[in-house]
């Protein structure tokens, strides 16, 4: 996983620097051509729509409110069997904890490596432990605002170790991205900025 997502690092600028390159080896007369007659409206266009300028809030709003993984929680009194059970049964990697009652006050995350290490491992019963004595605690977690682009969400995964980060806003927890989630988002918005620098070229601005 941590190689595929340094390839889209790389990736996109592959693709950028390739059609740059074929802007160069025009000549110099079609360059002139080309910028004097896009130059007004072709910047702005492409101002307008901007690189790397999805947020997270443009991924919750793909996800939708009701998609799977966007508001599954748990409460820190459940115990883990029923959390995982939760997991299975919604096709997720991870729940965010919340306090019984308390549905937008986070309190940490569960997942499937905290089962396997601290369950499995250990030789623990996933009946009688609570989620809160196994999750990873609120100050110790990962988290975006609505507004953090999806490089950088994805930059904290990948540097952090980690696939799936809650999103915060003034409220209180307001969703849960997966590495997948960001993933798709950068490759599609890769796949845009490829479209509107060939549009660029050859004169569709």
């Amino acid at each position: 996983m941590q190689g595929g997502i340094q390839a889209i690092f790389s990736h996109g600028s592959v693709l950028k620097n390739a059609v740059l390159r074929h802007v160069r080896v025009a000549s110099p007369a079609m360059r002139s051509l080309m910028f004097a007659r896009h130059e007004s409206t072709s910047a702005a266009r492409i101002e307008e729509h901007g690189f790397e300028s999805t947020t997270i809030s443009d991924v919750l709003t793909a996800k939708g409110k009701s998609a799977d993984g966007s508001w599954l929680w748990c409460t820190t009194e459940d115990s883990v069997y029923e959390a995982v059970k939760s997991m299975t049964q919604h096709n997720v990697g991870a729940l965010v904890v919340v306090k019984p009652g308390e549905q937008k006050s986070i309190a940490g995350i569960i997942t499937e490596r905290d089962y396997l290490r601290k369950i499995i491992i250990q030789g623990r019963s996933s009946k009688s432990t609570k989620v809160g004595d196994i999750m990873t605690e609120e100050n110790k977690l990962i988290t975006v605002t609505p507004d953090t682009k999806v490089l950088k969400a994805m930059q904290l995964m990948t540097d952090n170790r980690i696939r799936h980060i809650p999103v915060i806003n003034e409220g209180g927890m307001i969703g849960m991205v997966s590495i997948g989630d960001v993933v798709r988002a950068v490759v599609s918005e890769h796949r845009d900025e490829l479209n509107r620098l060939n549009a660029f070229i050859q004169g569709g601005y």
